[in-house]
């Protein structure tokens, strides 16, 4: 622990990433102050040392530094701005980061908000999933004044091995959105083509071989192709959630006057899958309508099995 780096920490928002980040945090030998809508990850984290808080106005009056990771536009609005929020009554130059996939826009009037009021806010998205989160392999995009993201930075690096500052407020948020613009493009890439190939009777094993060493190759390749191949859509980034990172995609090229053409299709995908029902299962579902339509699965083929591609009779 870095002697210089702000000691107590606050962390509001335990869901799939937020709660092996908060962990990492208390192993790391920080007074970690907690608190989520639901308590039962509050208490089983205060089971670990952290100590419980009722709100984000108490998390705040107790910590130099708080994180928060939630899942919404709306949710991080209510709890750094709302009536028992975050910058309610600040303590004296509180650092708040917050992790969340927001609109540039929100992240640059929560700085000032904060600013306002004696405190300070980093935008600081993560990509990486919940096996990052895990194993605090996190990649930070953070916007905000250099000092105050120097001040953070001891405490950015026991959550992630990739920290980045990358400009003024908002700069993190957007660094964010372009990663997910591409993270919903190439899934649904990734989608389409195993379809392709399964439906013209090449196995999917074959194909993630020889595309991952390709210039087809991607990380979403790597991630994507075996959840479909094992049927495993045990949701690490439902649909939902980057439906939501669209959204707020499509909200900032119509601002700032960019066609979005391959977001959009990929959009039109996504809110496929959600229609059958799927927005709980991971971004990697999104095969399904594709398969659906083709009339053919891809999974695998075990040893044996004919190189018919998954097709339906």
């Amino acid at each position: 622990m870095d002697e210089h780096a702000p000691k107590r920490l606050g962390f509001v928002g335990l869901g799939r990433m937020g709660r092996p980040m908060a962990r990492n945090l208390l192993r790391a030998g920080y007074e970690l102050t907690v608190h989520n809508r639901s308590r039962a990850v509050v208490d089983a984290l205060a089971r670990e040392g952290a100590r419980a808080a009722n709100s984000p106005l108490l998390v705040a009056a107790a910590s130099e530094l708080v994180f928060t990771c939630l899942p919404t536009p709306a949710a991080v609005e209510a709890v750094i701005l709302g009536p028992d929020g975050l910058l309610t009554a600040p303590p004296s130059g509180l650092i708040v980061v917050d992790t969340s996939t927001v609109n540039p826009e929100l992240s640059r009037r929560l700085a000032a908000t904060a600013a306002e009021r004696g405190a300070h806010l980093l935008d600081a998205p993560i990509s990486g999933g919940p096996p990052g989160a895990e194993a605090a392999t996190l990649t930070v995009m953070a916007g905000g004044a250099a000092d105050v993201f120097a001040r953070a930075l001891p405490v950015l690096r026991t959550i992630g091995s990739n920290v980045h500052h990358v400009g003024p407020s908002g700069a993190g948020s957007t660094v964010k959105i372009v990663n997910q613009l591409l993270t919903a493009v190439n899934t649904a890439a990734v989608a389409e083509a195993s379809v392709l190939g399964a439906r013209a009777g090449v196995s999917p094993e074959v194909l993630f071989d020889v595309l991952r060493t390709s210039y087809g190759g991607s990380r979403m390749l790597e991630r994507a192709l075996p959840r479909i191949m094992a049927r495993d859509f045990t949701p690490g980034g439902p649909i939902d959630l980057i439906l939501k990172d669209l959204d707020i995609i499509d909200d900032v090229g119509r601002d700032l006057n960019v066609r979005l053409l391959l977001s959009s299709v990929a959009r039109g995908l996504f809110k496929e899958g959600r229609a059958l029902g799927l927005g709980a299962e991971d971004m990697a579902a999104v095969v399904k309508p594709l398969e659906q339509a083709a009339g053919v699965e891809v999974r695998t083929q075990g040893p044996g099995v004919g190189n018919d591609g998954g097709v339906r009779s």
